[in-house]
């Protein structure tokens, strides 16, 4: 009898211990934005899905993930990502006592909710990240180095080398696991060659767009890095149609082609007009023998004057001497008759 009710409680025992941890699994926040795919620890994620504490979140290499926390601190969780929230103390006043995130690799942007600034706390391999009230947004590579850029308020990043404070939008620090730390400086598209990954800070260069608020504190100047200069050469098909706006211009360049040969009809018209030139020399042809020949049978064509009369004479006084020629040969045979 009491054998039986030892195994029966053993048996609740181990069935209340193995329901432990999903009764412990505290609801810290939720998903708002979700595309392609993103994983939690009972699987994928979706819209209005509750993240929770110790929850290990990760994105695919195209993945992005948006979170809203219980105090509206945001985060977003971009591709090829790995993160954990390791310490989330909640209260009544509607803010964290204590929030704590492990970032293992990937690329991430942070905002804090309305909680005491020195609630949050961000961990990487490189160092930790103390929030000021801040917006930043930070990367993680596969060898622990880590960049952080600061998009509003302030921040401090501490690790084996020291602490460098980000003070100025757009400040920026990078650091390793061995403790080698740049200085705080302008983040520049020079950055994504320092960690060979031009796919890092996505939310910079604009290759990976946010919801929301959270998504208008870009910018920095890193539009122009090289992965989005691979969206810029999209664009040159419409360079395509500039020519054919060029071709109304050529259009009318046609009828100015055209203008030259309209005055040309008139100019074929000239000759009809000029052909009383050509007949005036015609009209004037009685002069030109006047001047080669002075013939009397073109007299009649010309003008009635004297040169007529002198022609007339000329005959007349041509035909006496001829007379006057047969008079004398007819005497020379009356007298060549006689003496015989």
């Amino acid at each position: 009898m009491w054998g039986w009710r030892s195994v029966s409680v053993a048996t609740l025992c181990v069935a209340l211990s193995s329901a432990w941890p999903a009764l412990a699994a505290e609801p810290v926040g939720q998903a708002v934005v979700i595309k392609t795919e993103v994983t939690g620890q009972s699987g994928p994620i979706e819209v209005d899905t509750s993240v929770h504490r110790n929850e290990r979140i990760r994105t695919s290499p195209s993945g992005l993930g948006q979170f809203l926390f219980r105090d509206g601190t945001k985060l977003a969780v971009g591709w090829g990502s790995s993160v954990v929230i390791d310490k989330y103390v909640f209260d009544d006043s509607q803010s964290v006592k204590k929030l704590t995130i492990r970032a293992a690799k990937g690329t991430f942007r942070w905002v804090s909710g309305s909680s005491n600034s020195s609630a949050y706390q961000i961990v990487t391999p490189a160092g930790t990240i103390g929030v000021r009230g801040t917006a930043f947004d930070f990367y993680v590579g596969p060898d622990g180095t880590t960049a952080v850029v600061l998009l509003n308020g302030a921040a401090r990043f501490c690790g084996p080398g020291g602490c460098r404070q980000l003070q100025q939008r757009c400040d920026c620090v990078v650091a390793k696991p061995n403790g080698a730390m740049s200085a705080a400086r302008r983040v520049d598209p020079s950055i994504l060659a320092t960690l060979g990954n031009q796919r890092a800070l996505p939310f910079l260069s604009g290759n990976q767009r946010l919801a929301g608020g959270i998504g208008m504190l870009g910018g920095c100047n890193m539009a122009s890095a090289a992965p989005e200069r691979k969206d810029r050469t999209r664009p040159p098909p419409a360079v395509a149609p500039a020519p054919q706006r060029q071709d109304p211009p050529q259009r009318q360049a046609e009828p100015q082609k055209e203008r030259p040969n309209k005055p040309d009809k008139p100019h074929h018209d000239k000759p009809h007009h000029d052909r009383p030139h050509h007949d005036k020399p015609h009209h004037d042809k009685p002069d030109r023998p006047d001047k080669h020949d002075g013939h009397g049978r073109h007299d009649d064509d010309g003008k009635p004057g004297n040169h007529g009369l002198d022609h007339r004479g000329h005959e007349r006084h041509h035909d006496r001497d001829r007379d006057h020629d047969n008079d004398r040969n007819r005497d020379r045979g009356h007298n060549f008759n006689r003496g015989r």
